[in-house]
């Protein structure tokens, strides 16, 4: 399979954002897709913002920052024209298998014939997703799991689909490594590894504040001294986002079936509350600046 050269990223939050900058840094040119210019521009925003932190920590030169973010342009809408000549195509639009059957649909009929086509989902079957695009492309379909923050965190979980080809594994465990990461292969199965593990604990942890076990920071403070975990599982759930953490745990218990994966009724809670974590500036902790 040819050399990765071209991407395009089909969403630009916080992931799609991080994906993009990860790909530019490392020399691809990346094409990034959303709904409306201001989400655009509020991620190229903060890819400007990652990258001149990075430039002040020596890490990068002002040169090379300025020359990451000249190799992404964006698109505004779903004019998948514009990826025609990517490599691969990563898919980081929201948790919802109806939007992402839509959106991988249409890109099919747009990239070109030996593009590898990617999902970054942290919860459904890549063999699904896989099955939203032609059988002629299923080959060349994979997970491709990155971890926030994306330029920072250094694992990705390259997931195999039934359908994915050997060659298309290869070439996506080779790019990872070129992106500067470690790459970790496993099939598709509910939470892949990292989900897997991680999330159960956290739903746990959320299990102890609803019992009134401890409070959630003392619970963070055990974890840490106790297991030498550098976070603790609550501040790393309002990292998350606890919207993600939910469907994370509905997708584990839907799959499995057993009651150990049953979400905890605080986080329901919090998310219909939609006290996310972090990005809404309160979840098990308040993130919210005072103005008095």
């Amino acid at each position: 399979m040819a050399s990765i050269q071209e991407a395009a990223v089909l969403g630009s939050g916080i992931m799609g954002g991080g994906i993009a900058q990860t790909m530019a840094v490392a020399g691809l040119r990346v094409v990034l897709f959303d709904v409306s210019e201001d989400l655009l521009n509020k991620s190229l925003k903060d890819v400007r913002s990652s990258l001149q932190r990075t430039v002040k920590k020596k890490a990068m030169s002002e040169a090379d920052a300025s020359a990451a973010l000249d190799r992404v342009s964006t698109v505004v809408g779903s004019d998948y024209s514009k990826l025609a000549n990517a490599d691969i195509i990563v898919e980081v639009v929201p948790e919802r298998m109806d939007l992402k059957e839509k959106v991988l649909h249409a890109v099919s009929a747009s990239a070109k014939a030996n593009a590898i086509i990617a999902s970054n989902t942290s919860s459904i079957s890549i063999t699904k997703l896989a099955a939203c695009v032609p059988e002629e492309r299923q080959a060349r379909f994979a997970g491709l799991h990155f971890f926030n923050p994306v330029p920072v965190m250094k694992l990705v979980e390259v997931i195999r689909a039934v359908q994915t080809s050997d060659a298309t594994v290869d070439a996506l465990m080779e790019l990872s490594k070129k992106l500067g990461k470690t790459p970790v292969p496993c099939i598709d199965s509910p939470g892949f590894v990292c989900n897997r593990i991680l999330v159960p604990m956290i739903n746990e942890a959320a299990y102890a504040v609803f019992e009134g076990v401890a409070k959630p920071a003392d619970i963070d403070q055990v974890m840490k001294l106790g297991a030498n975990h550098p976070m603790g599982p609550l501040t790393l759930a309002d990292m998350i986002g606890l919207d993600t953490i939910l469907s994370v745990m509905e997708v584990l218990h839907r799959e499995f079936g057993e009651d150990k994966y049953r979400p905890c009724p605080l986080i329901r809670k919090m998310v219909a509350a939609k006290r996310f974590g972090r990005k809404t500036g309160e979840g098990f902790f308040s993130y919210k600046t005072s103005k008095l």
